[in-house]
């Protein structure tokens, strides 16, 4: 078997809960799963721009100890360790691999005309949706395979499946806490549907770390949290599933249009719970409004509010896609989704 070294942001000895560092784990230990531990090395990028001596030399020995390299850099990484990779490689000659996280690289990259040409050297990037592997296409790239986000989860059976007894209907949210993410939409809608009906129709619970540089913008929302909005701090990636299963849907109301597959999708259908979502470029990729749920158009707030209006009528109508979610949710393990980039290893 063919030695492979990732390099990413692990985190190793802290708790982080943000995607980049989730995916980059999950990657890690399903490639040691599907190709065994010992053929698979982890190389650490904490510390980001402080960390660069290390990063550059992890690079190094990638390649001079190593078949292949899977990197999953951020926006910020992508600039420095796949150009240092590639220049290393004409030595090395080894696999080049880029998984991407999220949706954000065609329009990184429409601009950035030297770094497109390096990364047109790499032997596969791994983008999460077709719209993103056409856009890049469309620039010119002939490396791009679909390889969307996935997750190893213990999902639920249909017997385990769990339904509610009533008002209030419990919705919760599991994301970055951040403006971005529409936070404040959910907040706004869930008041706007309980103070029309006067009376608690819906609970929202708020899950996820809070971005540092809104942490005063959060602090100030939370002030007029009525007691049926909480925010309740952070879960564990593999424990998700546990926390998700009690609940009525899923909100996702996000503002980022270029959103990619967005794990917490992943981690509903896992748990049998419905999502509620807002439309982004790449929900196609992710949401199928048959099976998982409702969705309602970008940044419309009001979307949102007649949604659970609608729902708080007829509750059975989100209920009834609590199997179909389950059965969703095949599409997106790891086992599967991974075994595309494993095969491609040799």
């Amino acid at each position: 078997m063919k030695k492979t070294a990732i390099i990413g942001h692990f985190g190793f000895g802290f708790q982080y809960f943000d995607g980049q560092t989730v995916k980059t784990r999950m990657v890690a230990e399903e490639l040691e799963r599907q190709r065994g531990k010992e053929n698979i090395t982890c190389f650490d990028t904490h510390g980001g721009i402080k960390a660069i001596h290390k990063i550059l030399f992890y690079c190094y020995q990638s390649l001079k100890k190593h078949d292949n390299v899977v990197a999953l850099p951020d926006s910020n990484g992508i600039k420095v360790i796949l150009p240092w990779l590639v220049i290393l490689n004409k030595v090395f000659k080894r696999g080049l691999h880029y998984v991407v996280i999220g949706g954000w690289l065609a329009e990184f990259l429409k601009k950035r005309r030297v770094l497109r040409t390096i990364l047109k050297k790499l032997d596969g990037i791994y983008v999460e949706t077709t719209s993103m592997k056409t856009a890049l296409e469309e620039q010119g790239f002939q490396n791009i395979i679909v390889m969307p986000n996935c997750k190893r989860l213990e999902r639920l059976t249909e017997s385990e499946l769990l339904y509610p007894e009533g008002e209030p209907y419990k919705l919760c949210i599991f994301s970055r806490v951040m403006k971005e993410k529409g936070i404040e939409d959910a907040v706004t809608a869930v008041k706007a549907v309980n103070e029309r009906l006067d009376r608690t129709v819906y609970s929202l619970d708020i899950y996820g770390p809070v971005d540092p540089e809104q942490t005063e913008w959060f602090e100030n929302l939370k002030l007029n949290f009525p007691e049926y909005i909480r925010y309740c701090g952070l879960v564990p990636y593999d424990q998700s599933v546990g926390v998700l299963k009690h609940y009525f849907a899923l909100l996702f109301p996000t503002r980022f249009y270029t959103e990619g597959i967005p794990g917490t999708l992943i981690d509903a259908y896992a748990s049998g719970v419905p999502v509620i979502t807002s439309i982004w470029m790449n929900s196609a990729d992710i949401f199928d409004e048959r099976f998982c749920g409702f969705g309602y158009d970008f940044e419309d707030v009001e979307g949102l509010f007649r949604i659970l209006l609608r729902i708080s009528e007829r509750p059975e109508e989100l209920l009834d896609k609590k199997i179909s979610c389950l059965k969703y949710s095949e599409n997106y393990t790891s086992e599967k989704v991974i075994s595309a980039l494993s095969e491609r290893l040799g």
